[in-house]
């Protein structure tokens, strides 16, 4: 959070493969306007829904039950401000959200969490932390 934290006052956040919702309260903890959480799983779901409601997160905060893919893959350009996507690994997520960013950069800054192993598509700010890797890419 601390390589963007400049760009979440008043941001529209999105983050992808939300699962606990961490990434989504955190980004509303440091200012975001807004913030849409996408999930596929039920109880994932019900864990993120937990959260809002214990941090009274709920009024900011959209929760959709959707396939994170196919939700990026309807979105126009530039309908957030940053987006963060924390997806399963070594399951091709990682470079599939990378992929839809390069043809529709659908948030002027988006995040993609893989593992360390995985090389994601395109000019992008790869910062490593042991086995894992954050992928940075930024609208200029």
């Amino acid at each position: 959070m601390s390589i963007i934290q400049l760009d979440l006052p008043d941001a529209r956040v999105l983050d992808l493969f939300a699962g606990s919702g961490a990434l989504g309260i955190e980004a509303l903890s440091r200012g975001a306007r807004s913030v849409d959480l996408v999930d596929s799983s039920a109880k994932g779901l019900k864990t993120l829904q937990a959260n809002l409601a214990a941090l009274e997160a709920g009024a900011d905060a959209k929760v959709h039950r959707a396939d994170a893919i196919k939700f990026i893959g309807g979105l126009p350009e530039l309908a957030y401000d940053v987006a963060f996507a924390d997806p399963p690994y070594g399951q091709g997520y990682a470079e599939a959200v990378a992929d839809a960013w390069i043809k529709m950069p659908f948030a002027r800054v988006l995040g993609v969490e893989h593992e360390r192993k995985v090389r994601l598509p395109g000019d992008a700010d790869r910062r490593e932390y042991g086995d894992t890797v954050v992928t940075f890419y930024r609208r200029p």
